[in-house]
């Protein structure tokens, strides 16, 4: 099945680039108007996805600005996100349907094959058209790099535009606690595991039908949280920068520690029993009705509970707080990193060479000052004002929408360099606070894992691999957790795992990742 499915998917490439071999040659010397990047009478068509929460419009600020700048004639043709993947492989059969740019929320599994077969260009073989793109990301220092760094594909060169500032709000990750409640009883913020457990201990004696410790998203959580037992750490393959090695979560020692830890909140009810399935709603539910404390979770959780809960409670106060660390000696008061944008526009290899020159002068103007500014902010009158010294967005009296729903900023499509003051200005005052607290306690390094490109060869050795241990590690740790399964049988649990291909993993993941390190 599988290898049906990849000559197939090769079959589809071809058709795609059947007149579309590789860099043609030509004259893209073309008379663009001052102020413009494109010829008047130039075409770009232009796919993006669209995000139900603020789905495109035409009539936003931001594109009006992306039109009036750019230049020419911009077809946009915004496709639902829930739809996108399946459109995005019809959009690719053929050449006649290639745009001229595709901008995606996330970058398709697929993407180093169609990068491979030659469906997109790479933005390093044009770099005449991008000087604004290099100059913005050579002159940013070392520790940002790794923004641009992650869009490497396996030959080195990137196709997929990297996004600067978004990390300050895009998934961003920490720990939340109630402070009125931790401040009506006296309750010191936990600092290590052990406070933890204690600290809902005692929550769940002061409120009997809580889950003090209300974790969601059973692993994926544990991933999140996992530099509180040792830096970097994930159950399932990971980088561990401190020993430059990689290593797969379940066969290290501390995995029983997490293990043992999660077993004790399960069996004293401290946290939600089915918190491996618990849906976003009834864990929303438990949150904001005064049945869960303490959580690891993303940022934007603090505006969402605390205008929701205020209502009824106007003393309801969830904020950030120090991640804690674990007894061992190895756990840090960070979290692993996660704030990462996954969104990008890459340029279709539609064998115009006219065409793709226009389409990497798009690009090249969102990496503009002008460009930040403009997608960021907008115009001083228009879309926002200075008070204070500080720009702030302006609203009609009684919105209750935001600088997305109104303007159209920071929706997808419409960004790649983001002013990092205008997240906070899209936030309110009291979640902005935490912003620079939050960044603080995330471990440095994203994991490779994230993003790391495969060759198609590569990807299926890594899927092969990969499906015989995800079932098996992700069931057990499980049934260890809730009890299924006693602790006592760790050691057989590890004997199991052993036979699975996982230093053949480890080795694959090296492999690969020794190309852009």
């Amino acid at each position: 099945m599988k290898r049906f499915i990849a000559i197939s998917l090769a079959l589809v490439m071809v058709l795609a680039l059947c007149a579309c071999g590789g860099r043609v040659t030509g004259d893209v010397s073309y008379d663009i108007p001052e102020g413009k990047q494109i010829p008047d009478d130039a075409v770009l068509n232009v796919t993006i996805a669209s995000h139900a929460s603020w789905p495109y419009d035409p009539s936003w600020k931001v594109w009006q600005y992306i039109n009036e700048n750019i230049g020419g004639k911009i077809n946009v043709n915004a496709i639902p996100a829930s739809e996108f993947a399946t459109k995005f492989t019809t959009i690719m059969a053929s050449p006649e349907s290639l745009p001229d740019l595709v901008g995606f929320q996330n970058k398709p599994s697929t993407f180093s094959d169609y990068c491979e077969q030659g469906a997109f260009v790479a933005l390093d073989d044009y770099a005449e058209f991008l000087p604004d793109y290099n100059a913005f990301w050579d002159g940013l220092p070392e520790e940002d790099q790794w923004m641009r760094n992650t869009r490497k594909t396996a030959n080195g060169k990137i196709y997929y535009s990297p996004v600067f500032g978004m990390e300050r709000y895009t998934n961003l990750r920490t720990w939340l606690y109630r402070k009125d409640v931790f401040d009506k009883h006296g309750l010191e913020v936990p600092e290590t595991t052990e406070d933890l457990y204690n600290v809902s201990k005692k929550l769940k004696e002061l409120y009997p039908e809580s889950y003090p410790f209300s974790v969601r998203q059973g692993l994926a959580n544990i991933n999140v949280i996992g530099s509180t037992w040792k830096p970097n750490f994930r159950y399932n393959a990971y980088y561990d920068f401190e020993n430059e090695k990689w290593s797969y979560g379940a066969t290290e020692d501390v995995m029983l520690e997490i293990v043992e830890f999660f077993n004790k909140m399960v069996s004293e009810k401290l946290v939600p029993a089915d918190f491996f399935t618990i849906n976003t709603s009834l864990w929303q539910e438990l949150v904001s009705t005064d049945r869960g404390f303490i959580m690891p979770e993303y940022q934007i959780r603090i505006d969402f509970f605390n205008n929701i809960a205020r209502a009824k409670n106007p003393e309801f106060n969830l904020t950030a707080m120090t991640p804690p660390r674990a007894e061992n000696g190895m756990g840090i008061n960070m979290n692993n990193k996660y704030n990462n944008d996954p969104t990008g526009y890459a340029v279709c290899n539609t064998g115009d060479e006219g065409g793709i020159a226009n389409a990497m002068r798009y690009l090249n103007w969102f990496y503009t000052d002008e460009g930040s500014e403009l997608l960021s902010w907008g115009k001083e009158g228009e879309t926002y004002e200075v008070v204070n010294g500080r720009k702030q967005y302006i609203f009609p009296d009684g919105y209750s929408g935001t600088a997305q729903t109104l303007y159209g900023f920071k929706t997808l499509g419409t960004y790649t360099r983001i002013d990092p003051e205008s997240i906070d200005a899209s936030i309110s005052d009291e979640q902005a606070a935490t912003t620079d607290f939050i960044i603080s306690n995330i471990y440095p390094h994203l994991d490779p894992t994230l993003y790391l490109e495969f060759s198609s060869e590569d990807a299926a050795m890594r899927a092969d691999y990969e499906t015989s241990l995800k079932t098996f590690v992700e069931e057990n740790l499980q049934k260890f957790i809730i009890g299924q399964r006693p602790i006592s049988e760790w050691d057989a649990f590890r004997k199991e795992l052993s036979e699975l291909p996982v230093a053949e993993l480890m080795a694959l993941y090296e492999e690969v990742y020794s190309k852009i390190k």
